[in-house]
């Protein structure tokens, strides 16, 4: 199922991101992405929904996974000024309502979406989306809400990109090397750490994590102010504030790779802590690293029994609203190297400007 949707969203063109980027500029300079998304919209009618992590400036002394760093205040800004002039936001409840044979999303809808629930979300991305009246949806892992602890996956990247020792050993990944001393290879470090750890089961994860934890005598409570999430209180103003807040587990595990009894409590104990604290259950979900072996019809089972409305994947692409595939909705990740004549392009004709899917696989 997953697998599939990956297929069929996967440009067969531009394999190289650097000759998307290249193409959009020339198009942007010549004036034609315009026209490509009204020549798209005669024959599509779709929804693009954009995926965000984290808004901020990284800075020199950012010492966790600039992946997930998304853009910058003023690249947002710029993004969300562009969608308000072009471009119809819609919200999920909206999506849903369409879905239940209510009134059909506007041409050119597009969806803003963040994942997690970092405090940046609130302190940055919320004041702009106010300000440039474009409504988002925030997906966030109530586990780390309700304990403010950093996230297991960005405190494995911060322990590597900060180790004062000279070789890595990581038997669970079957990882012992010298660690690089350059920032930069260490990130390219982290890129590949992380992508190994997300083969394993849960299990296997959390023992990695654990253990580099003890052997760097660094564990998690012991926090970061650059890694922190959201309060409650902080999601009780963005709701009210017209953003939505929908779920994204408990403690931010890819919900596949768990066995069924934690892979259902992971999303009813998610919609209860929802519901108690923003007064009413959340309608949205979306799934865990959320590529093709983030997700199964196991996940969506789950999530439907809890009454979430409609989900959303990290695999790349648009889709047109129909019933069947509420629980499978793509998504467009943005990246902080997406500059503004990109973007215009991803939105203006995704299947030739935006990433491909990045599978996952395991090194030899």
């Amino acid at each position: 199922m997953p697998g599939d949707a990956a297929t069929a969203v996967a440009p067969a063109a531009l394999p190289v991101p650097g000759q998307r980027q290249r193409l959009a500029t020339r198009a942007h300079a010549w004036r034609l992405l315009p026209v490509m998304r009204t020549v798209r919209g005669w024959f599509r009618r779709d929804l693009r929904v954009l995926a965000y992590h984290r808004v901020r400036e990284p800075g020199d002394g950012f010492a966790f996974d600039r992946e997930l760093v998304s853009a910058s205040p003023e690249a947002f800004h710029g993004q969300m000024a562009h969608l308000r002039d072009r471009f119809h936001p819609v919200t999920c409840r909206e999506v849903v309502a369409a879905l239940d044979g209510g009134p059909a999303l506007p041409r050119d809808a597009v969806l803003v979406t963040f994942d997690d629930g970092y405090d940046d979300n609130h302190a940055i991305a919320f004041p702009i989306l106010r300000e440039t009246g474009v409504p988002a949806t925030f997906f966030v892992a109530t586990g780390h809400i309700d304990s403010g602890l950093p996230y297991a996956y960005d405190w494995l990247a911060h322990l590597v990109l900060t180790s004062r020792a000279d070789r890595l050993r990581l038997p669970g990944l079957g990882f012992d090397a010298p660690l690089p001393a350059l920032p930069a290879e260490r990130r390219a470090l982290v890129v590949e750490l992380l992508d190994r750890l997300k083969y394993l089961d849960d299990a296997g994860q959390q023992a990695v994590i654990a253990e580099l934890e003890l052997d760097c005598r660094r564990p998690r409570t012991a926090g970061h102010v650059d890694c922190q999430p959201m309060t409650w209180d902080q999601l009780r103003e963005m709701q009210a504030g017209g953003m939505e807040i929908g779920g994204h587990g408990v403690h931010h595990r890819m919900l596949a790779k768990l066995p069924g009894h934690a892979l259902r409590a992971e999303v009813a104990e998610c919609q209860a802590r929802l519901t108690a604290e923003l007064g009413k259950p959340a309608i949205a979900f979306s799934y865990p690293v959320g590529g093709p072996d983030a997700y199964d019809a196991r996940v969506v089972g789950a999530v439907h029994e809890q009454g979430f409305r409609i989900g959303f994947t990290y695999v790349s692409g648009a889709s047109v609203p129909r019933a069947g595939m509420r629980y499978e909705f793509l998504r467009t990740g943005i990246e902080a190297n997406i500059d503004a004549a990109w973007f215009e392009g991803m939105l203006a004709l995704p299947e030739v400007f935006a990433h491909r899917t990045r599978l996952r696989t395991y090194p030899a």
